[in-house]
């Protein structure tokens, strides 16, 4: 009897093992596909612009085949050129003001648009326009509305006496890069209006009337309900917009082209140009490759932030 019980547990022990192993291959089967594609869509080109970053890779390697092993040494060329330290430092100018004003903005016109009122959603709806429109589009309009002589902006302040003579908005190598952000500012609110403003539908109405018996209204009512209620969106709005700031390409092509004088010159930029204008892949490997550091140290820091909260 003892005997018969034995066989019989280690048969339904056996039965559940292949039951779970099936259930395993299912799964491992259903997540294959995608992860497939996150290797040959995403993995593959970070290992190949790893590696270009690694040799000697030029226009002559595309017909000979061989492109030599040189280690660091484009990586050494690049940051030694006398344009990476200005590069590095309008990459920085351009993503902090362009992050700080989108916020701020995003943020003012998300608690604005959290008041219901007649045509609000319509408004919303148009607010989407600058980020729905492609990036070379936004860049060609804002160029002619920015030109020094005909550009409608220059005879607006002029026809309102605001000054006197044309403001060379994209060819003052003083002016360019605040014009670029102004532009970015400009395309990258709605974007954080969008995420801001479901982060407060979010946050309960009986919060803020429990609020109002204890005298929290106005700026009380948003420091002490609404910020600690929308800061973990804010933290992801922030993060997002810094890695999508810090990348940006077509915007800075599409007005200045990197001029004048190099005044708006950036490291997605000078990547470019060193792949696509001077043919020297290797060294524009490099520098995407210290562009995905740098969004990466900022995605480490974002992650540990969050955790730190969460176990908070």
């Amino acid at each position: 009897m003892v005997a018969l019980t034995r066989t019989t547990v280690a048969g339904r022990e056996r039965v559940r093992g292949r039951r779970h192993r099936g259930e395993d291959l299912t799964k491992i089967l259903f997540v294959l596909p995608a992860a497939v594609a996150m290797v040959a869509l995403f993995g593959y080109p970070v290992v190949k612009n790893l590696l270009m970053s690694l040799q000697d890779y030029t226009l002559k390697t595309f017909f000979t085949g061989a492109a030599p092993w040189v280690g660091l040494q484009n990586y050494s060329a690049v940051v030694h050129d006398k344009l990476f330290s200005d590069a590095m430092l309008n990459t920085a100018l351009f993503t902090i003001g362009s992050i700080a004003f989108q916020f701020v903005i995003g943020l003012g016109l998300a608690l604005f648009f959290r008041n219901r009122f007649p045509l609000g959603g319509l408004l919303r709806s148009l607010l989407l326009l600058p980020w729905l429109l492609p990036l070379i589009v936004s860049s060609a309009t804002w160029r002619s509305i920015l030109e020094q002589d005909s550009g409608i902006l220059n005879r607006t302040l002029m026809g309102l006496h605001i000054v006197n003579d044309p403001v060379p908005w994209l060819n003052s190598p003083s002016v360019a890069l605040i014009a670029v952000i102004g532009v970015n500012i400009w395309i990258g609110i709605p974007f954080n209006v969008t995420l801001l403003y479901s982060g407060l539908a979010e946050i309960p109405d009986e919060l803020y009337e429990a609020g109002q018996l204890d005298g929290a209204t106005g700026w009380r009512a948003f420091f002490y309900i609404t910020w600690p209620n929308l800061r973990s969106v804010a933290g992801v709005v922030l993060m997002l917009g810094v890695v999508y700031t810090i990348k940006v390409l077509d915007i800075i092509l599409g007005l200045t082209g990197g001029g004048p004088a190099n005044a708006t010159q950036t490291l997605a930029t000078q990547s470019y140009e060193k792949s696509f204008v001077d043919f020297k892949f290797g060294q524009g490997a490099a520098l995407s490759n210290i562009l995905i550091a740098i969004s990466f140290v900022f995605a480490i820091f974002y992650l540990r932030s969050t955790r730190r909260a969460v176990d908070e």
